[in-house]
């Protein structure tokens, strides 16, 4: 089993800077990719970003050059640094991990971008 708790989530203007952070806990040797997913009101929760346990980084077109995720060397804490935030980043943010048989996913942190 692993468990997830988000945070980091919170209002920013247009253009700024906010660093979700997940800490991971329990069977950690068994997760083989982690990442950020969002959703909107009304909308599916979609793929932010992306690491794999090797640790090579994948990211949705909108995001990329923007975000960047990244884990400690303990791999205990992933995190989400995102830059130059639009108002169409305002979502619920959530951690994600993955491993061979079971997907798990944290409470959620809510970011909002706006004036």
């Amino acid at each position: 089993q692993v468990q997830l708790v988000e945070s980091g989530g919170g209002l920013v203007q247009p253009g700024g800077s906010l660093r979700l952070s997940c800490a991971a806990s329990g069977s950690i040797f068994s997760i083989n990719a982690m990442g950020w997913y969002r959703q909107a009101p009304g909308k599916q929760r979609d793929m932010v970003a992306a690491i794999t346990r090797g640790g090579s980084t994948s990211y949705t077109d909108s995001v990329k050059g923007r975000f960047t995720i990244s884990r400690d060397n303990t791999r205990t804490m992933v995190y989400l640094q995102m830059n130059s935030l639009k108002p169409e980043d305002t979502a619920v943010y959530y951690c994600n991990a993955e491993s061979f048989q079971y997907n798990y996913w944290g409470q959620g942190t809510q970011v909002t971008v706006s004036s």
